[in-house]
């Protein structure tokens, strides 16, 4: 692995696949991000919450035909993800889905945060805007009559 200093910010997904359907067509999109150097993966683990709300690990070779491109991760584990962070992901799910568990560096900022950090700043706060949230918000804004006027129509 790089230095610290030279990496980039690192983010984890928790992603719920309801009914256990990983269709897989996600799973290309994933290898082609890391073959292009725009992510680095760092662990990916796969889970399953059966109906009496037990968790269960599953392995690559477990998720059947669709997840065969993800071969290339099999065994992607950093040390990053622990027995503690796999319970936490599982408590999240609802019984009888599964999820994917993603931590991966984000390499296409790593020049950004080197520089960033050699000057001595560092990051003090982070978020992510749902698609779900922006979206509404644009539509709030697209009802907003302007000042003095009338909403479009």
């Amino acid at each position: 692995m790089d230095s610290v200093e030279e990496m980039g910010p690192v983010d984890y997904l928790v992603i719920e696949f309801p009914g256990n359907r990983m269709t897989g067509e996600a799973f290309p999109l994933l290898v082609d991000l890391a073959d292009r150097r725009i992510v680095r993966i760092l662990d990916l683990a796969f889970l399953r919450k059966d109906a009496d709300g037990s968790v269960t690990a599953l392995e690559v070779r477990d998720l059947g035909d669709d997840a065969a491109e993800l071969t290339v991760f099999e065994g992607a584990s950093s040390g990053l993800l622990d027995e503690g962070d796999l319970a936490e992901a599982g408590n999240a799910l609802e019984p009888g889905n599964s999820a994917a568990v993603l931590v991966y560096e984000n390499l296409w900022a790593a020049p950004l945060a080197g520089a960033l950090r050699r000057s001595g700043a560092q990051l003090v706060a982070s978020g992510r805007i749902p698609v779900q949230a922006l979206l509404a918000s644009l539509d709030a804004v697209d009802e907003t009559p302007p000042p003095g006027g009338t909403a479009a129509a």
